[in-house]
């Protein structure tokens, strides 16, 4: 019989590649908790939950059982003139956990499309409020998503090049850290002094897509203080940092200042279904509370709030309190904090830093995003039997929950191994 891999290759366009050089796919037939099976029969450890979504682990049985029964009972509705018990709960739940602030939620169906819908909403509220702003203030090096509002707010040329002429008007700022604080205050005060800005969007204290960045809480704070008081809504994409991976339920619960609006995707179903969120506060949902029909926020997908995606959220929020979950989350994340300090004085080790659940070690070698010596390290953690992911020199780890400790213990092996060969 013809590999998956072969037939893949007849019709198939794989996102993030250069099918020209690229090798060919691995054919994946099983997964289960923090294991993938290929076609061949080899087992690969999941160590950045398959883009940081799995968290609960593969064919989690829980979700899997409650995914079940809601499809005997609600398969799908459209969710203009509808609603259902699994979108109700998902809202009066997650109320339950996000910065007090927020009031309302909005369904989309992936995280592009939550940054997309946040960027419209800011807006659209300045519109309705009669002041017409156009810029977009974001942090250098960030990540957004793919859609052209989120790609806008994105800041990595490697994604954005060929469409840069295309794009929104973003102005960008240095995260902040110990240092550069009071200087980055300085070049925000002259944007918003310059500039109609509608918003401010971050991720919140990691970066993921510039190689797993930290920036400071204290000063990010400040950031958001400053921009609420200039009347510029702050959005806190938390995509890829929610729920549990920095330690805290989302990583704005490290800040004071509380962002208007909240994107939330990825472990939001635990991968086991496409939807996403963007949250707002009660203030930013008044805005288009009117007798006006034009002033309702006309945006939609086609399958918001699906029954079976909300049911995903439901189980997985079960899951993210349990007592099991939390004491696995801290017991990963004191295991990442003792491999930074085996290995930060390593002399081929440039820095090493964890958060949470989040570990990441940026090797002292020059490399490409993309290139021969990150393919030849993608390999050699394949060949290990571990699914990592470098970017450029940045190796990093989000491991799922549920991972077993000699399954850690293997992550950190391979990346030993890896730095060795950088």
């Amino acid at each position: 019989m013809e590999k998956l891999s072969e037939r893949d290759k007849k019709h198939l366009w794989h996102p993030l590649t250069q099918h020209k050089t690229a090798a060919l796919p691995k054919g994946i037939v099983k997964a289960k908790g923090a294991l993938l099976w290929d076609e061949d029969g080899n087992t690969y450890i999941d160590g950045i939950s398959s883009w940081y979504t799995a968290m609960y682990g593969h064919c989690n049985e829980h979700i899997v059982s409650a995914m079940s029964e809601q499809m005997k009972q609600l398969d799908f509705v459209m969710f203009s003139g509808f609603t259902h018990e699994p979108a109700v709960r998902v809202s009066e739940e997650l109320m339950k956990i996000l910065p007090s602030n927020q009031a309302k939620i909005f369904f989309n169906d992936n995280g592009s499309t939550a940054v997309e819908a946040a960027i419209k909403m800011t807006l659209q509220y300045h519109y309705n409020n009669g002041d017409k702003r156009d810029t977009i203030i974001a942090f250098e090096e960030g990540f957004h998503g793919d859609t052209f509002g989120a790609m806008s707010a994105s800041g990595l040329s490697v994604y954005n090049g060929p469409f840069e002429d295309f794009l929104m008007k973003v102005e960008r700022i240095p995260t902040p850290n110990k240092q550069n604080t009071e200087q980055v205050l300085d070049q925000l005060g002259a944007i918003l002094a310059n500039n109609k800005c509608a918003a401010f969007i971050f991720e919140p204290l990691v970066q993921g897509a510039a190689g797993m960045k930290f920036h400071s809480a204290s000063g990010l704070d400040t950031l958001i203080q400053k921009c609420q008081g200039a009347g510029t809504l702050c959005i806190a994409d938390e995509i890829m940092t929610g729920f549990g991976k920095t330690g805290r339920n989302f990583a704005s619960d490290y800040l004071e200042n509380k962002p208007d609006i909240i994107c939330l995707s990825k472990a939001l179903t635990a991968g086991m279904f496409p939807l996403s969120i963007t949250s707002c506060s009660q203030k930013v949902f008044d805005a288009f509370y009117s007798e006006e029909m034009a002033k309702g926020f006309f945006h939609a997908h086609t399958f918001s709030a699906h029954p079976l995606g909300c049911t995903a959220v439901l189980a997985g929020l079960e899951l993210l309190s349990s007592d099991k979950i939390v004491k696995r989350r801290a017991y990963i994340a004191r295991k990442h904090e003792e491999f930074v300090l085996k290995i930060k004085d390593n002399p081929k080790v440039k820095d090493a830093r964890c958060m949470g659940v989040v570990l990441a070690i940026d090797v002292e070698t020059e490399m490409d995003r993309y290139g021969k010596l990150r393919d030849r390290l993608y390999k050699h953690f394949m060949d290990k039997g571990v699914n990592l992911r470098p970017l450029g020199n940045t190796i990093y780890t989000i491991p799922p929950y549920v991972i077993e400790d000699s399954q850690l213990q293997q992550i950190y092996d391979s990346i030993e191994g890896a730095i060795e060969i950088a």
